[in-house]
């Protein structure tokens, strides 16, 4: 990155630009940092992390799953857009309707015409209501999306059985 900017600059000072600007123009080095997706560390170590939450970015595919599972990426695959605004909508009412009971991330998985839902719910409604989310969103996002839909939850009693560590 120095050399182009190093180039940059000789190009500007053979052409005048440079001396007449000379104030305008500034150059940085790039400063390579790797921040976004990352957890900061709390200076008691008392910050509870998930697995998921726990493995960096660049962990993906390798030691994390991908929070959703759809061939539309890929290349000539169908409605890319389409299903980002889904994934999202989905995500957006599964935490709505499930108010502070999810708690792990919410995974979408898509194959063929189906789309599963899976995650992580805590105990703290009775079962005939759990029963009868599970059957809402089933059915609502199922009227909406045009396909079938199913949700795959686990349930844990308490937010530290999800706890993979503390940092």
């Amino acid at each position: 990155m120095a050399g182009i900017g190093r180039t940059l600059v000789k190009i500007l000072e053979h052409e005048g630009v440079l001396s007449r600007h000379k104030r305008l123009f500034h150059l940085t080095a790039c400063c390579q940092k790797v921040q976004a997706g990352r957890y900061r560390i709390s200076p008691k170590g008392d910050k509870p992390l998930t697995y998921e939450m726990a493995n960096p970015p660049h962990q993906i595919a390798h030691r994390k799953s991908w929070n959703s599972w759809n061939t539309s990426n890929l290349v000539g695959g169908l409605r890319p857009a389409e299903t980002a605004v889904e994934d999202l909508f989905i995500r957006k009412f599964m935490t709505g309707t499930w108010h502070n009971l999810f708690e792990s991330e919410v995974i979408i998985k898509r194959q063929h015409n189906i789309i599963r839902i899976a995650g992580i719910v805590s105990q703290g409604i009775s079962p005939r209501k759990m029963y009868f989310l599970i059957g809402y969103c089933e059915e609502i996002l199922g009227f909406w999306l045009q396909c079938p839909v199913k949700l795959e939850l686990q349930t844990v009693s308490e937010k530290k059985d999800v706890v993979f560590k503390y940092i």
